[in-house]
């Protein structure tokens, strides 16, 4: 194999998971080539949470610094009742977040997160990035792989060690090789917005999802989330509601009627929340297979979304997609000779995690919406647990993926010293 194809990672997609896989090879001394289809780079959606077990990995690739300016630290998590807004639980963040899990719990808007790393992978000159041009084909062999770019005028190949598939729940890479297109309606829809801290709005919704929490209301016809982002001068709001998408992407704005139906009846700030909050953009909610397999055993590797999309109700959309990067770099640098083996190794060590999140999100669907005798039993065990629910989050929050990907590399190498 020629050197340069030896040091050479392909990225397809510049989203978070894309950059993230591009800063973790870098870091490992690879070259890496991203191609997004975009003409320019642009963060679609809101705000999203990073969990420590996604902050500290976010340390390691050296993208707090440049985060840091515009993230938010809540103090808290509060769930309230939908109706009345009244208190069911917390779960404490803050210095006790950081002191627990060893890292800090953040919220941040979707494009400062990606400002961040965009920042941080500028700064590594074996980070190269071309936007408007697309993967549109790939053939694996034993060397790696060949990819097919598609920039519009002209079609070029480039060959690599590793295609990394990092273009989200519709991948086009996923669907090489005759693959199947595997993202399915979940028959869920997300509605979101923003609105400024100090409008009226803003200081009306305070009284009861105050500015230093993350709050989430619940109710068996949707869930709401509202958190601070942009250093605090803005307000996140997501809800989630039941429904068949009739479009295949985010909307630009959104009749939000189904929205106002789910929210009617309720009482204070929330009463007329989705008419003036207006205008909401919708986003059809995907899953993605379970059974896909996400690597190709000569030279190709699925990560975030196009791996594993999972509905947003345990906030780790973007944690799962960064442990993704950040474990596929290690395993792969350290077994890229035997590519195979260390493909498998990934898919072997990310495989029960992601199943375990993605149990626990619909864990939490079942509970945020329920109803009737099932919603009373759910507030009678928060209240219960009312100041102990922090444990039940130490295996996601406290995960560290970067030791575990390098305690299973010691193990595999004393294994191997073992047997020789």
């Amino acid at each position: 194999m020629d050197v340069q194809r030896r040091r050479q990672i392909v990225v397809a997609g510049a989203g978070i998971a894309g950059l993230a896989a591009a800063i973790a090879f870098a870091r490992k001394g690879f070259s890496v080539q991203v191609y997004e289809q975009a003409p320019e780079l642009h963060e679609a959606g809101a705000g999203l949470q990073l969990s420590p077990n996604a902050t500290r990995l976010l340390a390691a690739l050296g993208v707090m610094e440049h985060m840091a300016p515009a993230a938010v630290a809540p103090e808290r998590i509060d769930l309230r009742g939908a109706r009345r807004q009244q208190l069911l639980a917390s779960v404490e963040l803050g210095e006790a977040a950081e002191a627990r899990w060893n890292a800090p719990y953040l919220v941040a808007h979707r494009a400062d997160l990606q400002s961040a790393m965009l920042a941080r992978a500028r700064r590594d000159p074996d980070i190269h990035i071309e936007t408007g041009a697309r993967v549109s084909d790939a053939a694996l062999h034993a060397k790696g792989a060949t990819v097919s770019i598609d920039r519009g005028a002209r079609i070029d190949e480039v060959s690599c060690l590793l295609l990394v598939g990092a273009d989200g729940v519709r991948s086009s890479v996923r669907a090489l090789g005759g693959g199947k297109p595997a993202h399915r309606p979940s028959g869920f829809v997300a509605w979101r917005t923003t609105i400024r801290r100090d409008s009226r709005l803003g200081e009306a919704l305070a009284e009861v999802a105050p500015s230093d929490a993350v709050t989430a209301f619940l109710s068996p016809r949707f869930h709401l989330v509202a958190y601070p982002i942009r250093a605090g001068a803005a307000i996140n709001l997501v809800a989630v509601t039941k429904g068949s998408a009739e479009i295949d992407r985010p909307s630009g704005v959104a009749d939000h009627t189904p929205l106002a139906d789910a929210m009617r009846g309720l009482r204070g700030p929330l009463a007329t929340l989705a008419e003036e909050a207006a205008p909401w953009t919708q986003w059809p909610l995907f899953e993605v297979d379970e059974r896909i397999s996400w690597t190709a055993e000569k030279g190709a590797a699925l990560i975030g979304d196009a791996a594993h999309a999972m509905l947003p109700f345990a906030a780790q959309g973007a944690a799962m997609a960064i442990e993704d990067a950040v474990v596929l770099s290690e395993l792969v640098a350290a077994g890229q000779d035997d590519m195979p083996t260390a493909l498998a190794a990934y898919e072997r060590l990310r495989r029960p995690r992601v199943r375990k999140v993605i149990a626990r999100g619909r864990f939490n669907q079942r509970a945020w919406h329920a109803g009737g005798i099932t919603a009373l039993v759910r507030n009678l065990v928060l209240a219960a647990r009312r100041g102990r629910l922090a444990s039940d989050f130490d295996w996601l929050y406290g995960h560290d993926a970067l030791a575990e990907a390098k305690a299973a590399l010691k193990t595999t190498a004393g294994r191997a010293k073992a047997m020789g």
